[in-house]
């Protein structure tokens, strides 16, 4: 038995397409802003493809990232409200229209339901809908093919990217530790944008490492994983299992807080068992760092671990296993030219100690941003 393919119905996507075409081409400087449900639309060469024929500056939510070309000339970074990357939230948000592929809009890509955006401005589009400002909408379009015949539709614009190019500053490396100084989580970062290539991938855990991996420029190939919908603690472990099993030309590069990974580090066993050589940063700053920032409390301090030593005894001298504690930018490097080098077909878990408040200036505008929405009370009915 054979399940016809899904299509469009023709009449309704040449109205959403020529509606979406006007919208567009009647704008001074539009941008693009690539959303998660991209991934499951199956859109992402359609994405691109209207990118390269519009000539509009675009960027990604922040669950979206991996899913549209990052080396593209024209990529401004992700798009997340307060805590974007430099330069883009100013781009995307001073529009006069913006097209929005497969977005969601919850508390946590919202930045607390704090994006300066208007409705009447978007052309949203998602698997099999889309909306035109306030309307008209259309239904039973696929993504795919309406964004493929609206790159044959737009005319080539490049106002907002040229305004783009004007204010872009490059944003400076954090400067190198001193010797013996404790090891900065923003210095680890650095280290870890050199190790990326088209033949890694990253798995960004729920906590610090959203920020900090969104800063990661992904090289072409590269592939990136990183769960917002629920905000689940402890996904990248279980993930990080399946993503080596599943992309086996890939080494994974996961990046997992210590709160995290104690509620599924049992994972480890089942990737020793199948052999795999992904590396593991733990970073071990005694807490639920994220939760501090939302609402803290005495429950956001945790019971420390040895981390190396129970990877040690969960690893028990069967299968291919290295591990390490870094302290200091010096011991961090050592570590880095082990797993990429001798240890290259291990299993690598780096136990990454840092100070307990050392976080991303982005956690911090979006855990106070997140907490005020929390905390409003709650719409009469």
């Amino acid at each position: 038995m054979f399940i016809s393919p899904r299509l469009s119905n023709k009449a309704n996507l040449e109205y959403a397409v020529e509606a979406a075409a006007d919208f567009l081409n009647k704008a001074v400087k539009p941008v693009m802003v690539g959303g998660p449900k991209i991934r499951v639309a199956k859109a992402r060469e359609a994405f691109a493809a209207v990118a390269d024929a519009s000539g509009y500056p675009f960027a990604v939510m922040p669950a979206a990232k991996g899913l549209v070309p990052e080396h593209h000339p024209r990529f401004i970074g992700t798009y997340w409200g307060a805590v974007s990357t430099t330069f883009c939230a100013e781009i995307v948000e001073s529009a006069d229209a913006y097209l929005f592929a497969g977005p969601i809009f919850n508390d946590y890509s919202s930045v607390g339901y704090s994006l300066l955006l208007k409705r009447e401005k978007a052309v949203i589009v998602q698997p099999d809908r889309m909306v035109v400002g306030d309307g008209p909408a259309f239904g039973c379009i696929l993504m795919p093919e309406f964004l493929r015949a609206l790159a044959k539709r737009l005319r080539r614009n490049t106002t907002a990217y040229d305004n783009y190019r004007r204010i872009f500053v490059p944003d400076r490396e954090p400067p190198n530790g001193k010797p013996n100084e404790p090891l900065r989580v923003n210095v680890l970062f650095k280290h870890i944008k050199g190790m990326l290539s088209g033949d890694s991938a990253v798995v960004a855990e729920t906590g610090d490492s959203w920020f900090n991996c969104q800063k990661l420029r992904l090289p072409e190939g590269c592939g990136y994983e990183f769960q917002m919908q629920y905000g689940s603690i402890g996904w990248s472990v279980g993930a990080t299992l399946g993503y080596a099993q599943a992309a086996k030309d890939k080494r994974v590069i996961a990046c997992i807080g210590d709160g995290s990974f104690q509620v599924t580090a049992q994972d480890v066993s089942t990737m020793l068992r199948c052999g795999q050589k992904s590396i593991i940063f733990l970073i071990n700053n005694g807490g639920y760092t994220i939760e501090v920032e939302i609402h803290d409390g005495p429950y956001n301090v945790i019971k420390n671990w040895d981390y190396t030593g129970l990877v040690n005894a969960i690893h028990n001298s069967e299968g291919n296993c290295w591990t390490m504690k870094v302290r200091t930018e010096e011991q961090l490097k050592e570590a880095i030219a082990t797993a990429t080098g001798a240890k290259k077909d291990c299993l690598c878990f780096i136990e990454v100690i840092v100070h307990k408040d050392d976080t991303s200036k982005e956690l911090l505008e979006w855990g106070s941003r997140v907490s005020a929405a929390n905390s409003r009370p709650p719409n009469p009915q």
